[in-house]
């Protein structure tokens, strides 16, 4: 193995104040990752953020492991499952003689993960130890809190991984992970694309059809989403759920990021999302629901009079194969047909590409077992073989072109989508998703407050968009007293 850089920072200064939640693809934290739930404000101009570390001493080290515990801190148990399952039975064993894994799992709730993280990011010893902080995962809604910060090890030129080693990687996992400087901080082993996933019994009862393409047609851009919305309501169904259903085909097709020069910026994608969210809530499109609340969940039974969610690869089998279940496995359920709505869901494109949510790896600053970081990236986003596995098994849409292409080829089939291969156009939708320049340290903050502002506008609440506007800027500007909005 090629030689590697590993440097060790000094003190480690964080600045964390505001209190951000994060969920992960869904209230139960053992779940997939996924969008933000809810939020805290907090009180200090720079809440949330992880501050610059200042390497006042740096030591180049030898390519053994120094640290006898290598130490995981996360939100749920999903990437322990494909840590277990997937890398501890190919991983180099050398590497890991005499080292124990540690596993710190932080639930999301009440903002714990990050200000558990945080305080051990501060704690970080120059000298290495024990209790360093080697490996850490993130998200995408606060993933450039710490890209933005010298927390996390440059993947290249620290950790050692090659432009070669990730070549099939998506490009957008990788921009959403690269700093101002072109430093890549983190990577992933899954690609979250988002599609249309649709009722095959309202589709053929409306459309007279459940065929993909056919449903495609009809929903291919958002004035045709609109003529299928009237004609579902017609039928006494409702085109989507809830006010957020759509939302993040909008925030992740912006412009440029929530935060600019330090002021906020409300994108025209995103004043989008509030006139069209308006328009179908006055209309009756929707069913006026809440992310994540129990009316939104049950719509997605087969009987539950919605049409469709969109939902990004996570979604399918972590929220909504389990809620149009009549019966769960605990339960005595198979996962087959018969059993609720098992097999007759199935997924199209929709009117625009989009993607939601994602978990990345990253090696923290002051690891002293940079080599098992190496290893365990390698593994579980770079080797093809290995992805193509957890695709397969776990219905996790892995980041890496080779393995999907491999499944494709192969004659995948999902049985939940009633035997559809939904991978090629999870494929394709990956390709058109770009975050070059997008993302922000604000993003959870912003994408939140701004979501519950602009529900007392959808339910009258709010006399105006621009009543609804200014709620907004009172609390994004207290959550975070470094920015301004004119």
């Amino acid at each position: 193995m090629a030689q590697l850089k590993r440097f060790l920072a000094g003190t480690m200064a964080l600045c964390v104040a505001g209190s951000l939640m994060t969920a992960c693809g869904g209230s139960d934290d053992s779940s997939s990752s996924g969008g933000s739930t809810a939020s805290k404000s907090g009180d200090s101009a720079a809440a949330n953020s992880v501050a610059d570390v200042s390497a006042a001493d740096t030591e180049k080290l030898t390519e053994e492991n120094v640290g006898k515990k290598y130490n995981i801190y996360c939100w749920n148990t999903e990437f322990q499952s494909r840590f277990e399952t997937y890398y501890w039975p190919n991983r180099d064993e050398a590497l890991w003689d005499g080292v124990e894994v540690n596993w710190v799992i932080n639930p999301n709730d009440d903002n714990n993960y990050q200000t558990k993280l945080d305080e051990a990011l501060g704690k970080q010893s120059a000298e290495g130890g024990d209790d360093n902080v080697d490996m850490f995962l993130v998200e995408a809604d606060y993933c450039q809190k710490y890209v933005t910060s010298d927390a996390c090890l440059d993947v290249i030129g620290e950790i050692g991984l090659t432009k070669d080693d990730m070549k099939d990687q998506y490009a957008y996992t990788q921009e959403a992970m690269t700093d101002g400087n072109g430093t890549l901080k983190g990577v992933s082993w899954q690609a979250t694309p988002g599609l249309f996933l649709y009722n095959t019994e309202y589709a053929k009862q409306v459309l007279g059809t459940d065929d993909p393409a056919e449903v495609q047609a009809a929903v291919a851009d958002w004035d045709k989403f609109a003529e299928t919305a009237q004609k579902m309501k017609d039928a006494g169904i409702f085109m989507v759920s809830g006010f957020d259903d759509t939302y993040r085909c909008f925030s992740n097709n912006v412009a440029g990021p929530w935060v600019q020069d330090g002021k906020v910026v409300v994108d025209p994608q995103i004043k989008a999302w509030v006139d069209q969210t308006k328009e179908y809530t006055d209309a009756g499109y929707n069913n006026k629901t809440s992310l994540w609340d129990d009316a939104w969940t049950a719509g997605q039974k087969i009987d539950g009079k919605v049409f469709g969610y969109f939902f990004s690869t996570w979604g399918i089998p972590f929220t909504l194969l389990p809620n149009t279940l009549d019966k769960s496995a605990d339960e005595g359920g198979e996962m087959a047909e018969g059993n609720g709505g098992y097999g007759k869901w199935k997924a199209c494109e929709g009117p625009q590409a989009y993607f939601w949510g994602g978990t990345w790896l990253c090696g923290a600053f002051g690891s002293d077992n940079i080599a098992i970081t190496r290893d365990i990236m390698l593994k579980l986003t770079c080797d093809a073989d290995i992805m193509a596995q957890i695709t397969e098994t776990e219905q996790d849409y892995t980041n890496n072109k080779a393995a999907i292409q491999k499944l494709i080829d192969a004659g995948y089939s999902n049985p939940f989508l009633g035997g559809q291969d939904h991978l090629s156009l999870l494929s394709a939708a990956a390709e058109n998703i770009n975050m070059n320049g997008k993302l922000s340290p604000y993003d959870q903050g912003c994408n939140e407050e701004f979501q519950g502002a602009m529900k007392d506008y959808f339910t009258g609440n709010a006399a105006s968009y621009e009543d609804a506007l200014a709620t907004f800027k009172t609390n994004i500007t207290t959550k975070y007293g470094d920015l301004s909005m004119d």
